[in-house]
């Protein structure tokens, strides 16, 4: 059995392990899947000396059965849609585009509570190292990916603490280089990785993201 990460925390001060290479770099800037992802990323952007930010996303679920992911959406109109799952289940077009409009409404409002009236940091010409706290079917992940690539980075890294090998071998074709600490054959949940899973709330993202620009304008 491979071993399980405490909690978040744990896993981020891990995977920045893995990430010394882009440590102390002006061109570096760290982004975190919300919500899991942020506590993960805190730790690496912690570790490298790189600024943080929060790069948005949706997962979609299937009616009933949110935990199923049929796509992802971003902020900035990219959808990713898991075709495998729409032609499985045989769910129409309409059911998916009444998920998207629900769900943009959220990416809408997270956007407005992490970020008020703060600008988007830059992304173009800049490694980009996108953090979650781990990769089950690879939508959101995807999405992300979508997103930042139409911002032109430099150099585009994912990095997590777990996630199936599989998983890896095909993001490595989408971006520059996968970074994963734990790689089960079988993953079954994200979760079951993790002896503390508990649930990011909003309020921990907004204080992950002032504690870290607290610690940026202390060193400054």
């Amino acid at each position: 059995m491979l071993k399980r990460f405490r909690n978040r925390t744990e896993a981020g001060k891990i995977l920045a392990t893995k990430l010394t290479d882009y440590a102390n770099r002006p061109d570096v800037l760290v982004l975190g899947l919300p919500r899991g992802g942020v506590p993960v990323a805190f730790e690496v952007a912690k570790a490298l000396n790189a600024p943080l930010d929060v790069c948005l996303v949706r997962k979609l679920g299937v009616p009933g059965h949110k935990e199923l992911a049929i796509g992802a959406i971003a902020t900035s109109g990219v959808r990713v849609i898991n075709e495998n799952v729409v032609h499985l289940l045989r769910i129409p077009k309409q059911t998916i585009d009444r998920v998207v409009a629900m769900e943009m409404q959220e990416l809408e409002r997270r956007n407005r509570v992490y970020r008020g009236n703060r600008p988007l940091i830059e992304v173009k010409n800049h490694t980009i190292i996108l953090v979650d706290d781990g990769i089950a079917t690879g939508s959101t992940i995807r999405a992300a990916i979508a997103t930042l690539k139409q911002q032109l980075p430099k150099e585009l890294i994912v990095a997590v603490p777990v996630a199936p090998p599989s998983t890896c071998d095909e993001l490595e074709a989408e971006v520059d280089k996968v970074v994963c600490v734990v790689m089960p054959e079988a993953l079954h949940a994200i979760g079951i990785w993790y002896e503390d899973f508990e649930q990011t709330s909003d309020a921990k993202v907004c204080e992950i993201l002032a504690r870290h620009k607290l610690l940026v304008a202390n060193d400054s």
